[in-house]
């Protein structure tokens, strides 16, 4: 409860700024660009799903879709570099650590490799980014609403929760313990969102 607290007091800080908004829409829109650029890198050649290609585009259209809501509110935020984001570095190293670190857990408790390493660390990866994307846009969407503000998350919210009903459905195909496989990543990304959280919390 408390990391959901700090977050709601920190998006209402957010959202009655345009300049800390249009940070905030613009780092969330470039870590949606970095998942979607991660599961095309995972993308096999071939052997590609239905799923994997549906969540692909959809994380780009997320991406896609929070840069166009900045013109909302400014003009600004053109890239994501970092004076446009909020805790530039903690916002680039997020998923790149979640990833790192996911796949080390895989190595050492199942002793995966190759494109097997890679398969699991894409679900697991996406299952614990999907119960943070549930819990996150959710309280952003109470305090849009609360505001009566311009910007509005409502559609991605809908397809998260799409997602990560797909990524329980593919986990119980991937291992037998996928539960605490899962509850073990989740937890390597809620110490990594809690730096990204206290980060955003010093602006």
């Amino acid at each position: 409860m408390k990391q959901e607290e700090q977050l709601s007091r920190i998006i209402e800080k957010v959202v009655v700024s345009d300049d800390l908004h249009a940070k905030w829409l613009n780092s969330l829109s470039m870590m949606e660009n970095t998942g979607a650029r991660k599961i095309s890198k995972y993308e096999h050649p071939v052997n590609t799903t239905l799923i994997v290609l549906k969540h692909a585009a959809e994380e780009a259209r997320h991406a896609y879709y929070l840069k166009k809501q900045i013109g909302k509110l400014t003009k600004g935020c053109p890239d994501y570099s970092y004076p446009y984001l909020l805790a530039p570095i903690e916002s680039h190293h997020y998923l790149n650590m979640l990833d790192v670190e996911a796949c080390r857990y895989l190595k050492n408790t199942l002793h995966l490799e190759g494109r097997a390493l890679k398969h699991g660390a894409y679900l697991l990866v996406t299952y614990s980014i999907e119960v943070r994307a549930d819990m996150l846009y959710g309280i952003y969407q109470e305090a849009l609403t609360r505001h009566k503000s311009k910007v509005n998350v409502k559609s991605i919210i809908a397809e998260e929760e799409g997602h990560l009903a797909e990524m329980e459905r593919m986990l119980v195909q991937f291992h037998p313990e996928w539960e605490k496989l899962a509850a073990d990543v989740c937890e390597i990304e809620i110490r990594l969102f809690n730096l990204w959280v206290s980060a955003i919390d010093k602006i």
